[in-house]
């Protein structure tokens, strides 16, 4: 339905790829409709892909909600063995692959394979069916595997009225000029991916996709396509600011960037501070959301960057390294262990609750309680004017003398000391304390500085229940490439560290 109100609206508009010579939404529409008798006629019960970034993604994505099978993008970067482990989780299935590695899923019963060209050509100049799907909203138009980190992934649902609540509720329909053009550098298995899709869609914008990220080819993208928004993780930022900052002064910049949206991890403010000063007529949005809750759930917007920025009020300047406020169509609450809501600053698990929250996985009760609130298993707190401060997942809670750290707090310390390049904390078992706090740091090149001195900076900085029992210089951290910090690996590689008599 989004489609055809935008093929019907601005089908000429070019809706993916380069300006003289992509596809317009018209031809979008009419490809994802012959796609959709393809993924008919195959006979599965859901379309996958496990594949880079390519037109062959909106196709096959609004093919399938045409077709009304489930859409599901799998981690290609995954092992063959985890890959086809979750392709076997789906069958019967049709996959579109990579056609550079086209060997990777045979063999698997019930799974039909289909190459990223082959979709294209099957598509290229055929008449499109006539529009029949169901509107109820009911069926699963995307299921997302979760990453694993605590046992085998799950397969979270999103269903059509979960998604089109989203779009509808953040997105202005046509809302986008004709020169306006969004890059698309997140992989289709993160859901900021298909969220991108979807609400660019709606607006009007072509569609500009980087399929493996590097921040040289990133920034020379924007400059050659006029890109206009953007969306990145934490750490693509981090590369972006290093590549502008070795332009210098006089480098070109990003004139044309209007809009740079960032999330899916913790933003170090170093990070974001140069960045507001190296685009200063960008305008920045950090939002925040889960594969649950079909992307976005709350915003911190381009005029609270700024004002954040410029203050010296410590509360308004604190604001930087939230996650701003929820989205007018979803209410946010903090709760403890009991359920029960916690005061305005107190720290707690973040619950939310809107049309757009999913909240089930495939072959399991869903995770919302009888009144509809989805608890997020992310820590977090709200302060007096309604921002909200996200500070990690529950899980990564570090709990000494049995009191809970905050990993996140320990590591914006320590990324504010100007040899610190990046920086985690983790808790390893302690036989008097319970855990004892670790703190994992990469130094700039050519930087120095001692443990003890940084641990001095979190402890002038922090209670010093808070202070880092040990510093630990490392090469680098691990991070998915989604941007999100991979604590089990960096504690399996420190579990040396820590007291084995417990935990």
């Amino acid at each position: 339905m989004l489609l055809e109100m935008a093929a019907d609206g601005f089908g000429d508009r070019v809706a993916l790829g380069p300006s003289d010579g992509g596809l317009t939404y018209r031809e979008l529409y009419d490809s994802a409709g012959v796609a959709s008798e393809r993924f008919r006629a195959d006979g599965g019960s859901h379309v996958a892909m496990a594949d880079l970034s390519s037109a062959a993604l909106p196709v096959s994505l609004f093919g399938a909600a045409w077709a009304g099978l489930p859409f599901v993008p799998l981690n290609y970067r995954l092992t063959d063995d985890e890959l086809a482990a979750l392709a076997s989780r789906i069958s019967p299935a049709i996959i579109i692959v990579d056609p550079d590695s086209p060997d990777r899923l045979t063999g698997i019963d019930g799974i039909g394979l289909l190459s990223r060209h082959g979709l294209m050509d099957l598509v290229e100049g055929a008449e499109p069916p006539e529009p029949e799907w169901d509107m109820s909203g009911e069926g699963t138009a995307i299921e997302l595997f979760t990453s694993g980190t605590t046992g085998e992934p799950k397969a979270a649902l999103l269903r059509h009225r979960h998604l089109v609540s989203y779009v509808l509720g953040s997105v202005e329909f046509m809302g986008a000029h004709e020169d306006e053009a969004a890059l698309v550098s997140v992989p289709p298995y993160h859901v900021a991916g298909i969220a991108a899709i979807l609400s660019n869609v709606y607006a009007g914008r072509r569609v500009v996709q980087l399929p493996t990220f590097d921040a040289g080819d990133w920034v020379a993208l924007v400059r050659a396509e006029s890109v206009t928004s953007a969306m990145v993780v934490p750490t693509m930022l981090t590369r972006i600011v290093e590549v502008l900052d070795a332009e210098g002064p006089d480098g070109p910049g990003l004139p044309t960037l209007r809009s740079l949206s960032y999330g899916g991890g913790r933003m170090p403010s170093p990070t974001i501070l140069r960045a507001l000063e190296l685009l200063p007529t960008t305008a920045f949005v950090n939002a925040y959301g889960l594969t649950e809750t079909s992307s976005t759930v709350a915003l911190l917007g381009p005029d609270e960057h700024r004002e954040a920025m410029a203050s010296d009020d410590p509360v308004v300047r604190a604001r930087l390294g939230s996650a701003g406020r929820p989205l007018p169509t979803i209410e946010v609450t903090i709760r403890d262990d009991l359920g029960d809501e916690v005061a305005v600053g107190q720290p707690g698990e973040i619950w939310v609750r809107g049309e757009q929250v999913s909240g089930e996985y495939r072959g399991s009760a869903p995770r919302l309680t009888p009144d509809g609130w989805f608890p997020t298993h992310d820590g977090g707190w709200m302060d007096a004017d309604g921002f909200l401060h996200v500070t990690g997942r529950i899980d990564d809670v570090i709990v000494k003398g049995g009191q809970n750290v905050s990993p996140g707090e320990i590591e914006e310390v320590l990324v504010c000391h100007p040899a610190v390049a990046d920086a985690a904390a983790i808790g390893l078992p302690d036989m008097q304390w319970g855990e004892r706090i670790i703190a994992a740091v990469v130094l700039h090149p050519g930087a120095s500085a001692s443990p003890d001195e940084l641990r001095d900076v979190v402890r002038d900085r922090l209670r010093s229940n808070r202070t880092p029992d040990h510093v630990e210089f490392v090469g680098s951290l691990p991070y998915n490439d989604t941007g999100k910090l991979l604590r089990r690996v960096l504690r399996s590689d420190l579990a040396h560290l820590g007291d084995g008599s417990t935990g």
